[in-house]
């Protein structure tokens, strides 16, 4: 169970959220989160010193999402596949709501910080996506690919179509597209 002040921290960082993925990064200020959540500026500041702080803790909430928790379904032994299904899945909701998109909030946000915030940000991401596809190769699920050039294609189509959605409109074809094609890239044809 938890108590009572990480119900308020995890309030404030949904609240949060759909601000961000609004105004982008540079727009929201404290003020604007106080609204959001209904609290006052004391209360919202005894958790976060600032927007900063605040963008972080949604960064890291974001990296621990469930249907992107890897290793923990790794640990359970569900297949490759199924982890691989369950991801593009949420990949490809995320991509047809760019609305619900923290990407240009995450770039400017990434204008304001030292290179090694978002470096250990992506880091972390490639080293789920490389988790995921070398337990695939080892179950016999995944073909045998080079992991490292898979997980770049993974990561930089996603991010990219989220960017580019968010200024152009896409089809939900486009899309699928690029899902299809992690699919094609990693799973194994059956017979």
């Amino acid at each position: 169970m938890t108590n009572k002040a990480e119900r308020t921290r995890e309030m404030i960082l949904n609240s949060s959220y759909a601000l961000f993925a609004e105004k982008g990064f540079k727009q929201v200020t404290m003020k604007d989160v106080c609204e959001a959540a209904n609290m006052s500026r004391g209360g919202l500041y005894s958790h976060f010193p600032g927007t900063a702080q605040l963008f972080e803790a949604l960064l890291e909430k974001i990296t621990e999402k469930d249907a992107m928790d890897f290793h923990g379904k790794i640990k359970k032994g569900i297949s490759a596949e199924t982890i691989l299904e369950n991801a593009l899945d949420l990949m490809e909701d995320e991509m047809e709501h760019p609305e619900d998109s923290l990407s240009i909030a995450m770039y400017e946000y990434a204008d304001t910080v030292d290179s090694t915030v978002m470096e250990e940000f992506n880091g972390t991401c490639e080293e789920k996506w490389t988790a995921l596809i070398k337990y695939g190769i080892e179950r016999g699920e995944f073909r045998e690919v080079d992991v490292r050039e898979a997980v770049g294609v993974i990561l930089y189509s996603y991010q990219g179509i989220r960017m580019w959605s968010r200024i152009v409109p896409m089809k939900k074809s486009t899309f699928r597209s690029i899902t299809d094609h992690i699919r094609k890239l990693l799973k194994k044809e059956r017979n």
